[in-house]
């Protein structure tokens, strides 16, 4: 089946590298873009696309009414209470919107039985603000897509990530690090993928009615499965020649040897000895972009990867 002319989006969360991804992606079609500050001037070149003044953490006021698609990289936890807000105070808008495709995270699923204080509160903000969104849209009769993805990476214009970026720097600083030698399954997406998958779904949306084609909470990853420490060493093959992270040695443990050493951890921070364990556990399993995409499959890391 053809697809109609594509939708206006109203983008939130512009100023995140999946957003900027997005608005190159999109370039071409009607896009705006609401958030605090006007967009710079894109990196592809061009004018920065039209503004319209939000703050995601005010009362739900816009200079004018978003229009289209919305779609959010904001913090669902932000964006959720504003859109209950905005739809309660102007019916007639939200009525003509045509759905609703906003980022959550996978950590509601893979940090749900956290034991550390940050992350069951991580955990419970994105599950009350997934549950306010799907509330709010079901009250009003918006599509509604929830993606929930894992590990995002790269770069888009300016902008990069502060996941495997950090772990680059860590590379380059030290000359050994230990790792444990079994488990620990990745399914790392990049930010343009994630655009993309969004784009997707923008175009789709409003044909879903009432039998979607995707569920509404989708937990989402990249197109490779690959264990951390083989994460790790894509990483180093994908840094240039001499890069200090190339001569980082990645020492493989025994399980049980790895989670001893990381003990001492416990007393002084239980979130980092948390994440240290999590490099030994799975979190994948994710349905890849290329699968929502109809494209194939791109290898682990996809480029452009912050310098």
């Amino acid at each position: 089946m053809a697809l109609p002319s594509p939708v206006p989006i109203t983008l939130f969360g512009a100023t995140s590298p999946s957003g900027q991804a997005l608005s190159e992606l999109a370039r071409g079609r009607p896009l705006v873009v609401a958030g605090r500050r006007p967009p710079l001037p894109p990196a592809w070149g061009g004018d920065p696309p039209p503004f319209l003044p939000c703050d995601l953490a005010q009362a739900g006021e816009t200079g004018e009414a978003p229009t289209g698609l919305l779609i959010s990289f904001a913090p669902i936890w932000t964006f959720a209470p504003w859109l209950a807000r905005w739809a309660a105070r102007n019916p007639a808008g939200v009525a003509a919107l045509q759905g609703v495709i906003a980022c959550s995270s996978s950590s509601v699923i893979t940090k749900r039985f956290a034991a550390n204080r940050y992350d069951r509160d991580l955990v419970q903000r994105l599950r009350q603000a997934e549950e306010q969104l799907t509330l709010t849209c079901a009250t009003h009769g918006l599509p509604l897509r929830i993606l929930a993805p894992t590990l995002i990476y790269g770069q888009a214009g300016p902008l990069g990530d502060r996941n495997l970026s950090q772990l680059r720097r860590l590379l380059r600083r030290l000359p050994l690090l230990p790792l444990p030698g079994q488990g620990g399954l990745r399914q790392p997406i990049h930010c343009r993928q994630l655009a993309a998958v969004a784009l997707h779904l923008a175009d789709r949306l409003p044909l879903a009615g009432d039998g979607p084609s995707q569920p509404v909470h989708l937990p989402l990853g990249g197109d490779d499965t690959l264990s951390y420490a083989a994460m790790l060493r894509r990483l180093q093959t994908a840094t240039e020649p001499g890069d200090a992270a190339r001569r980082c040695w990645l020492l493989a443990l025994p399980p049980r040897l790895f989670q001893v050493l990381a003990a001492p951890l416990l007393l002084f921070s239980p979130k980092t000895f948390e994440a240290v364990l999590r490099m030994g556990a799975d979190l994948a399993g994710f349905t890849p972009a290329h699968r929502i995409l109809g494209r194939p499959p791109e290898p682990f890391p996809v480029l452009p990867l912050v310098p």
